[in-house]
C-alpha cells in the first residue's frame, strides 16, 4: 500500500514562497518517479513537476520554469517542491504522485495519490 502526504500548504502574498513536502511511506520510494500536480477551481488537473528515481532528471511545465524547484530525499522518503515568486495564477490544491515507472513526463503514469495541500496566493 502506497501512501503519500503532503504538507507544507498555505496563504503567502504574491513574490513570496512555500515549500511542499510529500512523505511516502514503503520501501521501494527510490525505484520511483516522482511528481507534482495542482487543480484550480474550475480548472483540470495540470502536471506541474516531476523527478526521477535518482533526482538526476527533472521536468517543469512551462508556467513554473524558473520558479519552481522538485528534489528528493530518499533517505528520508519524501519529495519536496520549492515555490518562489509565487503569482496568483499558482493558487491551487498540489498533489504528489508516484509513478509506476522509474521516471515519466507523462501524467498517465502517476497512478497514487495524496490527497492534496492548498496553496493560496493572494494578489
Amino acid at each position: 500500500q502506497v501512501q503519500l502526504v503532503e504538507s507544507g500548504g498555505g496563504l503567502v502574498q504574491a513574490g513570496g514562497s512555500l515549500r511542499l513536502s510529500c512523505a511516502a511511506s514503503g520501501r521501494t520510494f527510490s525505484d520511483y518517479g516522482m511528481g507534482w500536480f495542482r487543480q484550480a477551481p474550475g480548472k483540470e488537473r495540470e502536471f506541474v513537476a516531476a523527478i526521477s528515481w535518482n533526482g538526476g532528471w527533472t521536468y517543469y511545465t512551462d508556467s513554473v520554469k524558473g520558479r519552481f524547484t522538485i528534489s528528493r530525499d530518499n533517505a528520508k522518503n519524501t519529495v519536496y517542491l520549492q515555490m518562489n515568486s509565487l503569482k496568483p495564477e499558482d493558487t491551487a490544491v498540489y498533489y504528489c504522485a508516484r509513478a509506476t515507472t522509474r521516471w515519466s513526463t507523462m501524467s498517465s503514469a502517476y497512478v497514487y495519490w495524496g490527497q492534496g495541500t492548498q496553496v493560496t496566493v493572494s494578489s
